[in-house]
């Protein structure tokens, strides 16, 4: 990559006031997991319209505790064969908590114009020991929310959202990361929010909020309320502070990431209406191309956290080539998520179902590619990506 880049992945948001609110946690003397965090967590529940929000350290996490939730509270891995159905295009932590909590992973092709789960091929994949559906809503894009809560519905399977390149993204006038038994949000630099590093767990349900806080935290009991299923505290500090009543993790975010946060959402009005911005040209220029194709918009309103694009036409097969330009052309491209994950070499070392019948995930893994969408304006660099696409397919 050129040291001349006009079309970067990714740009900050941060100001001064981001600044001012680390300045007050160090002058606080409070660097671990506090009072800040506390406060983002409500304030992005009741942005959302979540009952309830857990904040860990990035949306890796958020997934592995949603997961953990399935296994160690509502017991799903007794079922032999436990499996959760995910699309075969996602991020690679998608998947890892699935195998790390001993669930074999379902994989569903997706759909090859919103790049979301393909809903007319998941009530084939389901079988007995079918437990939930874990749909990702990629590049900022709803899925098929009325097919999918349909199927869970017929089925009686439990919705989990990979939220986390999604924030802010609706389906029905409701927040994506918000439609069933959890959702994940990330608030890692390239992200709608940047915490830098950070994540978000929303969950309607208040026993599931309580275990995700000991999930977080060690497995202990400390946020636990006086009385509750998994344990009744003593009132002795020295005894309730060092017992432990799941088997959890260590994930807790900084208190400078919740002060962060706070400033962050205050600006998410105008951080996304850049984005849309930046969206609407980008379409412009591209929605009728015959040697690209964009990711639709079809179930709802996306946040664009990305531009997710497949090369099609005159420039079919010529990806290497593109990668290449772009390079030369100072752009930042990126594969389109894991692509194909069934391609990649860690999965032989996941239980899995591979239905031979990934035609969508195929394409992106071949074709496909996302470049940035910021909260500043990326015109030109949009408009460089697009000369250099037109110049090799004439």
């Amino acid at each position: 990559m050129t040291s001349n880049v006009v079309y970067p992945l990714a740009t900050s948001s941060w100001g001064t006031e981001e600044i001012d609110a680390i300045n007050d946690v160090v002058a606080s003397g409070r660097f671990t997991m506090g009072e800040k965090v506390a406060q983002f967590e409500k304030e992005f529940a009741e942005y959302f319209g979540s009952k309830y929000a857990v904040m860990v350290n990035s949306g890796s996490t958020a997934n592995l505790l949603m997961v953990a939730l399935l296994k160690w509270r509502h017991n799903l891995t007794r079922f032999e064969g436990a499996n959760i159905i995910v699309p075969a295009v996602g991020w690679s932590t998608t998947y890892f908590p699935l195998t790390q909590n001993g669930f074999r992973v379902n994989f569903v092709d997706v759909d090859p114009e919103t790049y979301n789960i393909d809903v007319n091929k998941i009530e084939e994949a389901i079988n007995p020991s079918t437990v939930a559906i874990m749909p990702v809503n990629l590049c900022g894009n709803p899925c098929n929310f009325t097919e999918i809560k349909r199927i869970c519905a017929k089925h009686k399977l439990l919705l989990l959202e990979d939220n986390c390149e999604s924030m802010g993204g609706k389906w029905d006038n409701r927040s994506l990361g918000t439609l069933g038994f959890a959702g994940s949000h990330s608030f890692f630099f390239s992200h709608h929010l940047q915490t830098m590093e950070g994540g978000m767990i929303c969950t309607p349900n208040e026993g599931d909020y309580h275990w995700l806080k000991s999930l977080r935290a060690h497995g202990w009991c400390r946020e636990l309320p006086d009385e509750f299923e998994l344990y009744n505290k003593t009132g002795s500090f020295f005894k309730d502070s060092f017992t432990f009543v799941t088997p959890g993790y260590s994930v807790r975010p900084l208190e400078m990431s919740g002060a962060i946060g706070s400033v962050q959402l205050k600006k998410w009005p105008q951080l996304l209406e850049v984005r849309l911005e930046n969206m609407k040209y980008f379409k412009e220029l591209f929605e009728d191309v015959p040697w690209l194709r964009m990711q639709e918009e079809k179930h709802g309103d996306s946040t664009w956290f990305s531009f997710g694009c497949v090369l099609q036409g005159a420039l079919k097969g010529r990806r290497d080539e593109v990668i290449q330009a772009f390079e030369q052309g100072g752009i930042e491209a990126r594969p389109l998520a894991s692509g194909n994950f069934l391609n990649q070499p860690v999965v032989k070392m996941m239980p899995h179902y591979n239905h031979g019948n990934y035609e969508g995930a195929q394409d992106i893994d071949e074709n496909g590619f996302w470049v940035g969408n910021h909260s500043t304006d990326c015109k030109a660099g949009i408009f460089k990506m697009f000369t250099i696409l037109k110049g090799l397919a004439e």
